[in-house]
């Protein structure tokens, strides 16, 4: 990647889009610093492909339905309730 992959101009023009102000060295620092990302884009190209099994298992179980707790049940262990419901602390 050359060094002058981002132009000044294409910085002023993304920083406009986000309405930042930049000054001249922003501006150069900004430039080096994508072209710096682009280039590290670049470096995937370089990966090399994975061959896949195409044999594939599903491992979730499957869903399965079953009755609800009752209310009683589920408000036996809770350390604060009220009319039947769960209580918890005021937030402010």
């Amino acid at each position: 990647m050359s060094e002058d992959a981002v132009s000044p101009d294409e910085v002023r023009h993304v920083a406009g889009l986000a309405r930042v102000d930049l000054d001249d060295e922003e501006v150069d620092r900004f430039a080096d610093q994508f072209a710096d990302i682009l280039a590290y884009f670049e470096s995937l190209d370089e990966v090399p492909s994975v061959d896949r099994d195409g044999d594939l298992a599903n491992v979730l179980r499957s869903d399965a339905t079953c009755d609800p707790l009752d209310r009683e049940r589920a408000l036996e262990n809770a350390p604060d309730t009220e009319d039947g419901y769960f209580k918890g602390p005021n937030v402010s």
